[in-house]
C-alpha cells in the first residue's frame, strides 16, 4: 500500500473543505415580510394588526438539515387598521390602565426580537422553528410552525435566491406586561403569523 505523499494529504484536505456544506446567508426583504397577529376584545370580536417593517437574517443548510433566523420588528410600524387605536397601543398605557400596562410602550421598548433555530426538515424544508421572543423586556419561548417553505431563484437576482414562508405561533400576552383587558376577562392568548421572505446575500 502507497504512503500519501504530504502534497495528497494537502490536496484531499482542500477538496474536503469546498465539498463541506456550508450554510447559505439570507438577508429578510422588508417589503416582504409582515408579522401580524389576532388578539381577543372582549369577547365580542378579534382584534387584527400587522408590523409594517422588520429586519433580520436568515442561514439554511439543507444538506445537514440546520438553520437559524433572526428577526427585528420596528414596534412603532404597528398597524391595526385604526390610527387612534395604534397611538393607544404605542403610548405609556392603555386608558383603563394606571401602570404601564396592556400597550407596547415604544417609546421605552421600540423593538421585538425573535431568534430561533429552523428545525424538523422534511424533504429539505424546515417545518418549525424553536427560538426566543423578547418583547418590552421579557423574554419568552416561542416555537413557530411553519406551514409553507420554499426557495426559488430569484427573477430579478438570478441566480441568488429568494426563500419564502409562511410561519404560526400563540403566546399569552400578559407574560410580556401586555395585560389590557386581563381584569375584564380578555383572553391573553395571542395568534402570531409570520409572512416572510429573504433574499440569498451575495
Amino acid at each position: 500500500m502507497r504512503l500519501l505523499t504530504p502534497s495528497l494529504l494537502m490536496l484531499l484536505a482542500a477538496t474536503t473543505a469546498v465539498a463541506a456544506p456550508t450554510p447559505v446567508h439570507y438577508t429578510l426583504d422588508p417589503d416582504h415580510t409582515y408579522p401580524s397577529f389576532e388578539a381577543d376584545h372582549m369577547g365580542l370580536s378579534i382584534w387584527r394588526g400587522k408590523f409594517d417593517h422588520s429586519t433580520g437574517t436568515a442561514t439554511l443548510d439543507t444538506a445537514g438539515k440546520t438553520g437559524a433566523i433572526d428577526v427585528t420588528v420596528d414596534i412603532a410600524s404597528i398597524d391595526f387598521g385604526n390610527p387612534a387605536l395604534n397611538k393607544v397601543m404605542l403610548g405609556a398605557k392603555a386608558p383603563m390602565c394606571q401602570t404601564e400596562c396592556g400597550t407596547f410602550f415604544a417609546e421605552k421598548y421600540p423593538t421585538a426580537h425573535y431568534r430561533g433555530k429552523l428545525t424538523d426538515f422534511v424533504d429539505g424544508a424546515p417545518t418549525k422553528a424553536t427560538g426566543a421572543l423578547t418583547m418590552r423586556g421579557v423574554t419568552r419561548p416561542l416555537t413557530l410552525t411553519i406551514d409553507r417553505f420554499k426557495c426559488v431563484p430569484d427573477f430579478m437576482l438570478k441566480p441568488r435566491l429568494r426563500c419564502g414562508a409562511d410561519a404560526l405561533g400563540t403566546f399569552e400576552r400578559d407574560e410580556f406586561g401586555l395585560d389590557g383587558g386581563k381584569s375584564f376577562g380578555m383572553d391573553m392568548k395571542v395568534a402570531l403569523r409570520i409572512q416572510v421572505e429573504a433574499v440569498q446575500d451575495k
